[in-house]
């Protein structure tokens, strides 16, 4: 059987029982969970999720959907995809950043990287309270793919120059 492959975003209220159903309703159909994230925000639960199946499985859900988003008072989006395929070589960096919350760091951030053709893999960040000031502090972790031509020691050096200008703590350290 060839695989099919099918990627859902799932936003709604921070259920208990809000996953399960979703992942019930996919093994119901024969799919099957290939990759996947779930992260609650405020009060609402966004989850993620690549899964393969048949091409009548697939083409079920699809179907299903709208029934789905009614019976869970959720929104999803949802289309077909591919699995992913093996780019140029690059090595996995992580990137850890803590600054003063600012707007725009997110975005300062990844420009940095994307305007030297820096993949970026993955991102977590988040807002919490420094304990002794009470200073709203931001958090933000990166997964990155350094293109093997790209020189580390120089690109490193960039980066702690650029973070020292913006006034914000930084880590860039392989992924083992």
């Amino acid at each position: 059987m060839m695989k099919n492959f099918f990627v859902m975003s799932v936003l709604g209220s921070a259920k208990p029982d809000l996953m399960d159903k979703i992942f019930k309703t996919l093994q119901a159909y024969g799919c099957n969970v290939e990759d996947g994230r779930m992260s609650r925000l405020g009060s609402e639960l966004a989850l993620f999720v690549m899964f393969s199946g048949s091409w009548d499985a697939i083409a079920k859900i699809e179907t299903h959907i709208p029934r789905l988003e009614k019976d869970l008072d959720v929104s999803v989006i949802f289309r077909r995809t591919e699995p992913r395929q093996p780019s140029s070589p690059s090595m996995p960096y992580a990137i850890e950043v803590v600054s003063v919350n600012r707007p725009g760091l997110v975005y300062d951030i990844s420009q940095f990287f994307n305007s030297r053709d820096i993949g970026i893999e993955d991102m977590y960040s988040g807002t919490y309270q420094a304990s002794h000031t009470g200073t709203e502090m931001f958090s933000l972790q990166f997964t990155i793919s350094i293109p093997t031509e790209i020189s580390i020691a120089t690109l490193r050096g960039e980066f702690m120059e650029f973070c020292d200008q913006l006034n914000i703590d930084s880590i860039m350290e392989p992924v083992k």
